[in-house]
């Protein structure tokens, strides 16, 4: 008896030995000011260059309707990482943003890294934290980590302003920003995450990797070789185009606003040109990068055990509306790419279903085999990829930048809700996705705008948002 009670004992300890050696791998990728058609793959702009994005792609399930719910300051990446860190939406992570809450949230174990930790994996951080509590403390391994943004210089703003301003190149690194210490900040990344793969296939515990680049954020700066990939004459404008945008002031995007003193007032069409021109170029680069570490994971022997997330905190206007930051409620800012590649994720295959970007830490925790805490409110994409969900998760996409901008999207339409002006602005996204022609004043759509802003009091409650909207 005593016997078979040991070998019970040994069967259940090998069982759970097995299982957790067997837990899958993660790795977390993640750009900062990089919007869903930066990627060639996905097929909406000719222009960017981006071969390993599209090898990931093709080995992805892409969902091409991922959103970041919005921010409570013009640092648009401060919230998006807090969210995503701690599982709250916008207006619940906002009280988290000081260092003595956050702090207290990670030695309570309720961060990201640390129920990751809890279900028995290896935590590694290298690059952009911009979370207020130390990441020594987070994570069991950090190298590089970084501040918000690479060091701008005065000489970066207010750029071009013609054909003969060349003070300011991408590749002179006496600029510092991306450049400052031994190498850019984009291949110490791509070294970080090489030097810890070599690492961890010779460990037993499963690893969960946040890499997280810097780029493509200004000061948009990489080698002249790929600068030189992208000739100025081959760079379109948006169609969007604008000199400058009617509400800017009213919806806290002004002239001074940091991201928006880039470029000159008013817009040119060789301003924005030269801003993408340095966009893509930058993109390219962290794009060889990328390329780097999913080649190490292959010759690792982990790969066929490991997930793979890439998307960006949000996206960017660099020209699209007039804009150049990040801090509106058009697509090209608040929709960055979202890919997913692992073990029995459809290769090559896209969604539309609306998600947050957020909802990749619901899902690693899903992987991991972690119970969902009640405090994380994001949900997981485990139920789209195994073919078992198509509807969203949410009743509409919601947006909010601090008490000037509010947004509500749904399939067909997008209302966008200027408080301070007391301006809607309404996009039908079907026929219209790059929200050129603004309906709200037209008759025909007074019942859609009188049914969005009912819907938009719903999302509001969800969301404990308190902004009183009376017009």
């Amino acid at each position: 008896m005593k016997k078979t009670l040991a070998f019970v004992l040994l069967t259940l300890l090998l069982a759970s030995c097995v299982s957790e050696s067997e837990k899958p791998n993660i790795v977390f990728i993640f750009a900062d000011d990089m919007c869903y058609d930066a990627v060639a793959a996905h097929g909406l702009n000719s222009e960017v260059i981006t071969p390993n994005l599209d090898r990931l792609a093709a080995n992805s399930l892409t969902f091409t309707h991922a959103y970041n719910m919005g921010a409570w300051n013009g640092a648009v990446c401060v919230a998006s990482r807090a969210m995503i860190n701690t599982g709250r939406f916008v207006w619940n992570a906002y009280p988290y943003d000081k260092t003595p809450k956050m702090t207290a949230l990670n030695e309570e174990g309720k961060l990201w890294a640390p129920l990751m930790k809890s279900a028995g994996y290896d935590t590694y951080l290298t690059g952009k934290w911009h979370v207020k509590v130390d990441p020594e403390k987070v994570f069991d391994y950090v190298a590089h980590p970084r501040a918000g943004m690479p060091k701008q210089t005065e000489a970066g703003y207010n750029r071009p302003l013609s054909e003969n301003d060349t003070t300011w190149k991408p590749w002179k690194t006496e600029f510092g920003g991306f450049w400052q210490g031994s190498k850019h900040w984009s291949e110490i990344v791509g070294d970080d995450a090489l030097g810890f793969i070599a690492q961890a296939k010779e460990k037993e515990n499963p690893f969960f990797m946040y890499l997280a680049f810097n780029a493509p954020h200004d000061p948009r700066q990489s080698p002249k070789e790929f600068v030189d990939m992208y000739p100025l004459e081959n760079i379109s404008v948006p169609e969007s185009f604008l000199e400058e945008y009617p509400y800017n002031e009213e919806m806290g995007c002004p002239r001074t606003l940091r991201d928006e003193r880039l470029a000159p007032f008013p817009r040119t069409e060789y301003a924005v040109r030269v801003n993408r021109q340095e966009y893509y170029a930058i993109i390219t680069h962290m794009d060889q990068q990328i390329g780097r570490i999913l080649d190490a994971l292959e010759a690792s022997g982990k790969a066929d055990n490991t997930y793979i997330f890439f998307t960006a905190d949000h996206g960017l206007s660099v020209g699209c509306h007039g804009l150049i930051g990040k801090q509106n409620m058009y697509d090209h800012s608040i929709r960055p790419p979202l890919m997913m590649a692992g073990p029995d994720v459809p290769k090559g295959k896209k969604t539309d279903v609306a998600v947050y970007l957020q909802d990749i830490m619901a899902t690693s925790l899903d992987l991991a085999g972690v119970e969902k805490p009640d405090y994380v409110e994001f949900s997981s994409l485990m139920p789209f990829v195994k073919g078992k969900q198509q509807e969203s998760n949410y009743l509409a996409v919601y947006g909010s930048y601090k008490n000037q901008q509010r947004m509500i999207r749904t399939e067909d339409y997008k209302l966008i809700i200027y408080p301070t002006a007391k301006v809607v602005r309404l996009y039908d996204m079907k026929n219209d996705p790059k929200e050129l022609n603004d309906l709200a004043q037209e008759a025909s759509y007074q019942e859609v705008v009188k049914t969005m802003k009912e819907d938009f009091k719903v999302l509001q409650k969800q969301y404990n948002d308190s902004l009183v909207i009376d017009f």
